[in-house]
């Protein structure tokens, strides 16, 4: 027997009828977020490294000797301040052979490799981040080169006579200047400011403010203070000089937020401004009548 299908309900045929196209609503102030290629931020990345280690071995002044007093000014200053405590950790850390080998590990890798992660995940993660904070630790690391060149320090262990030891050497272990070569191929007086702590903050400071997730608050406060009591421990920056790199990544960061999200306003105002005066002279040439009622009118619809 065959089958009936029931009839459509009034007002309706038995064809099917297509969805309606979707709709959609753009919300005023509301920008798609976008960031930049991938090739072109590795290219980006690649090139402002380099650029920075090469301008690191190449602003490195004729002698040691600036360098060496400059580290006598900061000791001097730090004693006066009663902050002079890179000597007691630095012994404090030679007492735990295991740890000291461990700082020195960290000092080689973290800064590096922390960082880039950090980077990474504001990419994939945090679109509407990445650029403004990108930008930021480069002014920062761009001004610091100028700090490098002008203000040349020695490190902690290269003061002997002061009571510093070098835990890389007299461990002989694992670091970022373990060999010869390693040294030879960067500024070891390059101290002020202090990019690893001031990077670590970067990384710290994003983490705390981007995330959610507690575990990664909590590794936020705890990566740049470990950083520093590994950068100070090791005898490879002093307090003040990891006070500047912290003080020189802040002001970067907010010099580069004010850029990426105060300008637009000021930019279009002064974009609004230089329309109208164009359209205030076109109508006032002669024929603007004719202008207004015809190709003025298209001329207002391109946005002249």
């Amino acid at each position: 027997m065959a089958q009936i299908a029931p009839p459509a309900p009034r007002g309706q045929t038995g064809e099917a009828r297509p969805a309606p196209a979707r709709r959609v609503v753009r919300v005023p102030g509301v920008r798609r977020i976008s960031v930049p290629p991938v090739w072109r931020e590795l290219l980006l990345i690649a090139l402002f490294y380099t650029g920075y280690t090469l301008t690191r071995i190449v602003l490195v002044q004729d002698g040691t000797g600036p360098a060496f007093a400059n580290a006598d000014q900061i000791l001097a200053t730090e004693r006066f301040l009663g902050i002079d405590v890179e000597l007691g950790l630095n012994q404090m850390l030679l007492q735990v052979p295991w740890l000291a080998r461990t700082a020195n590990i960290f000092y080689a890798t973290a800064h590096f490799g922390v960082t880039l992660a950090v980077v990474v995940w504001l990419y994939r993660r945090r679109p509407e981040d990445y650029r403004w904070a990108r930008t930021g630790i480069m002014i920062a690391t761009g001004v610091a080169l100028l700090g490098f060149w002008l203000y040349p320090l020695a490190p902690p262990r290269f003061l002997h006579d002061e009571g510093f030891v070098d835990p890389v050497t007299a461990l002989h272990s694992l670091g970022l200047y373990a060999s010869d070569a390693s040294g030879t191929l960067t500024n070891q007086y390059a101290a002020m400011p202090s990019m690893h702590a001031g990077w670590a903050m970067w990384c710290g400071f994003l983490l705390m403010r981007l995330t959610a997730r507690r575990w990664a608050k909590v590794l936020g406060v705890i990566y740049p203070a470990t950083t520093v009591f590994v950068i100070l421990s090791t005898a490879n920056h002093y307090i003040l000089d990891a006070v500047a790199g912290i003080a020189l990544i802040g002001g970067a960061m907010a010099v580069s937020w004010l850029l990426y999200h105060r300008c637009p306003a000021p930019v279009l105002a002064m974009r609004d401004r230089t329309t109208s005066l164009l359209v205030q002279r076109l109508r006032a040439r002669p024929g603007a009548a004719a202008a207004d009622s015809g190709g003025g009118r298209g001329a207002r619809e391109t946005g002249v």
